[in-house]
């Protein structure tokens, strides 16, 4: 990968985040997770580890 790709400073943000930020960070960045989600029902998401407090039970 060339140098300079990134700025390193665009990362600082991880250092404040607790354990399911920085959980959620990695995860969103999973092509299977990615590929999966807009089709996810909740017993996906569960299997993910995640829940969706907010979205609608349609």
């Amino acid at each position: 990968m060339p140098s300079g790709w990134r700025e390193e400073s665009d990362y600082d943000y991880i250092e404040t985040l607790g354990a399911s930020g920085l959980a959620w960070e990695c995860l969103r960045r999973n092509p299977d997770y990615r590929a999966a989600f807009p089709k996810m029902t909740e017993s996906e998401a569960a299997a993910w580890g995640l829940r969706f407090p907010c979205r609608s039970k349609a």
